[in-house]
């Protein structure tokens, strides 16, 4: 469980009620479960512990606080961890829908943003999550906690290259128009309430600091700028892609 608290593998370790509960939820499968002693106890988490133990195939082992502590990644794990098989697949899991919408995220280092990407990808309906070779895993125990289950249950890619998710969108679905790539810019783009955002699209979004690299914002054909009050000049990155998805996620819904 240690080591998993740096994952970058099929395993991944969950913290707290609510996404072992998600997890559960999911079908994912429980390899180990740990719990506090005393915590069915405790008034305000007594009821959703039941509930996870009796979607359990066996009762959970228990591990003394301070054990627990040493395992979780979380200052406070909240009396209960476990382990899941979450493996994660490459370009080949996404589904392609011919209006479908991507993030595709490159060079993102803190799990805490990712998590927080998905969870906006996922409550605005977009169709998967692409992570380019470099990205911080998925599986990581802060950006499952950062997603609050949205990473358990949304399509995730790792290790994508962008000629790879074009290929796979192309093959699967060869009688749609091409996939759009979509930057985000500061000021000089197209304003986010005008523009098209029709067809299957990409939003390519890049690490705080350095953005894009060269290469991909050379593939983007569309840059968005979001339109700010003054003085301020720009948003943190999960803020403004949240607003683009969401502002996808308005026109088509009618």
């Amino acid at each position: 469980m240690r080591r998993l608290r740096r994952s970058k593998g099929d395993r991944a370790l969950l913290e707290g009620p609510h996404l072992v509960a998600e997890a559960l939820a999911a079908g994912l499968v429980l390899e180990d479960v740990l719990v506090e002693p005393g915590f069915l106890e405790q008034t305000d988490a007594g009821e959703e512990i039941r509930a996870i133990l009796a979607a359990l195939p066996e009762p959970p082992d228990e591990a003394a606080p301070d054990v627990l502590a040493s395992l979780a990644d979380a200052d406070s794990p909240r009396g209960i961890v476990a382990v899941a098989a979450l493996p994660r697949s490459g370009v080949d899991g996404l589904p392609a829908e011919p209006d479908g919408v991507y993030l595709f995220l490159e060079g993102i280092q803190d799990p805490g943003n990712l998590g927080a990407l998905a969870r906006s990808a996922e409550a605005a309906g977009a169709t998967g999550l692409a992570l380019a070779p470099g990205t911080v895993h998925p599986n990581h125990p802060r950006a499952l906690r950062g997603s609050a289950g949205s990473l358990l249950r949304l399509p995730v890619a790792v290790g994508v290259e962008p000629e790879a998710l074009d290929r796979h969108l192309a093959a699967a679905r060869p009688d749609a128009d091409a996939p759009r790539w979509i930057a985000l810019a500061t000021r000089g783009g197209e304003g986010l309430w005008q523009a098209d955002l029709s067809g299957c699209l990409v939003l390519a979004l890049g690490a705080e600091g350095p953005g894009l690299s060269s290469a991909l914002a050379a593939r983007c054909t569309t840059r968005l700028t979001i339109p700010l009050a003054a003085p301020v000049e720009s948003l943190n990155a999960a803020v403004a892609a949240s607003l683009v998805l969401f502002e996808i996620r308005r026109r088509r819904s009618g």
